[in-house]
């Protein structure tokens, strides 16, 4: 058998084992992974995985289930509750365009992968390349997991102050990764009115929007249901 990138041999990245990804696991008893089968690697990692899997009623059945591997990932919403204000992005997303967004230019809130550091560390490096700002205390909001059906990625979000002087750069992302990043510092009021009227359409930043709104810094009468400071 010829050696295989990813598998046997370094890829483009200088990674191996790439299908060994969940072989081990053995929380659920009712669940048993038989195989996993590496189907395209790139940037990130496309995986096929047979398992058995007990149902409710007890029958025991084979499926197999494709992941999307692209690690995990990041977002902050920086606020200035003084001025009304929070620091968003747009940008180019070609998924989005092909799938019916009429011309794929979305605004989000500030995130990216961890790329081995830790969350926190990660929302500061975001918010320096893409925004231009400094963050300081950070808020650890809430973990989801964005596309449980196919996408592996658990997605941490933060909320964090700002002040007209902490923006110390110009953003824009880096231009050797191919990033065009447009930062827009808008009126919450505003950007909430974009959610309802579809103009927002990005769900990691709905989320932030609604928090923020129900539970962050633009509800001072609500309770704060974030997890608390994160001062890292």
């Amino acid at each position: 058998m010829n050696p295989r990138p990813g598998v046997d041999v370094p890829d483009h990245r200088g990674r191996t084992g790439l299908d060994r990804a969940g072989r081990d696991l053995d929380r659920n008893p009712d669940v048993v992974i038989r195989d996993v089968e590496l189907t395209s690697q790139g940037w990130h990692v496309l995986r096929r995985t047979t398992y058995d899997y007990r149902r409710r009623d007890g029958r025991w059945v084979t499926q197999q289930r494709e992941t999307y591997d692209r690690g995990n990932g990041a977002v902050v919403l920086p606020y200035d509750t003084e001025r009304g204000r929070v620091l968003l992005t747009r940008q180019f997303r070609y998924p989005a365009y092909v799938n019916g967004h009429p011309d794929g230019m979305l605004v989000e809130a500030a995130a990216g992968l961890l790329d081995g550091d830790d969350p926190s560390s990660a929302v500061r490096r975001e918010s320096a390349e893409e925004l231009g700002v400094t963050l300081g205390p950070l808020t650890r909001v809430l973990d989801a997991y964005m596309s449980p059906g196919s996408v592996t990625e658990r997605l941490y979000f933060y909320a964090a102050p700002y002040t007209p002087a902490d923006r110390t750069g110009t953003g824009g992302g880096l231009e050797e990764d191919g990033e065009d990043i447009e930062v827009l510092e808008l009126p919450f009021a505003d950007a909430l009115a974009m959610v309802r009227d579809g103009r927002i359409t990005d769900g990691k930043t709905i989320l932030l929007l609604q928090w923020a709104a129900l539970d962050g810094p633009f509800a001072p009468l609500a309770p704060r249901t974030g997890t608390g400071p994160d001062t890292s």
